[in-house]
């Protein structure tokens, strides 16, 4: 490795470090100050059944930056959701990973240490291990860097929370470009804020580390956004695709052309998909115009 390429990564480290912020299990993101604002609404997903999934707050430099809802049996996100910065796209290589220990009793998002770590900690979570002999699959965020514009931001995105294993093929082909299509088309024509949710089905695929199942392998990747101030005079092949529009996709090498489609039509997926009840929605509302009621007058959880 060369000099400055080992002096970026301990400058990297050394200002990392100096922010370490907290990522908090909680019981509702609304209870958490600003956990919310990265909701349209300040309302989470609706009708996710499973008793195991976790909510996180993942906050970094003692800011709230989204949030996720966490698999401990898959050790993979369900969903995170996130605020969508308009941003110039490109990737950042220079943070490390990290992994949140406050789904052990800590609250603190860290690095990983280097060494041993006990296996409580691998209990509830992936590793970097965990990916550091499978050749077919790579980290693939669910909140990804390009969509965030300040480095803290950035950095926070870079939790083994906010990964699942995506097939190689796909995650640098297919995904990649749709992620860049929705980067091009919000900084263009959304004139609010945008609202972005991304998750994943599984069917029971893991990857497996010393005879162990260790992380769930996506099915599918699916995303939706809402953005309900947008451009009345974009095009129409674009204007049709606000305020909301969704995508869906194969995690395989092949096959897995990414489908735009609308937000209902992925939500009537997903209910065969997952384990959701029938009140089963990604955005309060269905990303209509916010109302003059707060939320909680009118939307029953």
């Amino acid at each position: 490795m060369r000099p400055s390429t080992i002096f970026l990564a301990l400058a990297s480290t050394i200002w990392l470090s100096e922010h370490w912020g907290t990522a908090t299990v909680v019981e509702d993101f609304n209870h958490v100050e600003r956990c919310k604002d990265s909701l349209y609404m300040g309302t989470p997903p609706r009708g996710f059944k499973d008793s195991r999934l976790k909510k996180i707050c993942q906050r970094y430099a003692d800011k709230p930056r989204y949030v996720t809802l966490y698999d401990t049996k898959n050790r993979i996100p369900v969903y995170s959701a996130y605020t969508f910065k308009k941003t110039e796209g490109d990737r950042r290589v220079d943070y490390p990973w990290m992994y949140e220990p406050q789904l052990d009793g800590n609250g603190n998002m860290m690095p990983f240490p280097t060494g041993y770590l006990h296996m409580k900690f691998e209990d509830s979570q992936a590793v970097l291990d965990d990916y550091s002999d499978v050749v077919l699959y790579e980290r693939g965020h669910l909140n990804p860097d390009q969509h965030q514009s300040d480095p803290q931001d950035r950095a926070a995105t870079y939790t083994l929370t906010n990964v699942v294993p995506e097939i190689r093929e796909f995650n640098i082909g297919p995904w990649r470009e749709h992620e860049e299509r929705i980067r091009v088309r919000l900084n263009n024509f959304c004139r609010g804020r945008a609202y972005i949710v991304t998750g994943v089905t599984t069917t029971g695929n893991m990857i497996r580390r010393n005879n162990q199942d260790r992380v769930g392998i996506p099915e599918d990747v699916w995303s939706a956004y809402c953005c309900t101030e947008y451009d009345r005079n974009a095009p129409h092949n674009v204007r049709i695709r606000f305020p909301t529009q969704a995508a869906l996709a194969k995690n395989a090498k092949e096959g897995n052309r990414v489908q735009e489609l609308t937000v209902q039509d992925l939500e009537n997926y997903l209910t065969n998909k997952m384990a959701v009840d029938k009140n089963f929605q990604l955005f309060y509302d269905n990303c209509n115009s916010p109302s003059p009621l707060p939320p909680y007058l009118h939307y029953v959880k």
